[in-house]
Parts: C-alpha cells; structure tokens; sequence
C-alpha cells in the first residue's frame, strides 16, 4: 500500500493506527519531526502524506502534542 489516494489516507487502518502510537515513539526516542514523519510512512505502508492536508494536520497535531 505504498501509494494511497489522498482520500484514502484518513481512513486507512494503519495510518490511524501510527498517529495512535507516534506520542510513545517520540517519548521514547526524541524523534524529531523528520523522523517521526519517516516512522508515521514506515509504520502505515505510505510513502508520503506531506501532500495530504488533513492527514499532515493530523500528523502535526499529535507531533506537537507529543513534544509539548
């Protein structure tokens, strides 16, 4: 599922799945942003979202969360 249509990455499995364990592995690691995107692709089978607004909204908001 590397390639997932921009309506799809909202309601993909493992996409919510990531969002729902990326504050551990930036509590766990102090990733940065970069890397957390990277673990949030590798953990969802998508190689980008970047151009995905809600998707990377979505992303950010539980980054900031997580470092805060």
């Amino acid at each position: 599922m590397n390639n997932t249509p921009n309506n799809m990455i909202m309601n993909n499995n493992q996409f919510t799945s990531a969002l729902a364990g990326l504050q551990q592995f930036v509590l766990e690691t102090d990733a940065d942003i970069d890397m957390a995107y990277d673990w949030v692709s590798d953990q969802s089978g998508i190689k980008s979202f970047v151009h995905d607004n809600d998707a990377w909204n979505m992303f950010y908001d539980v980054y900031t969360e997580s470092i805060s």
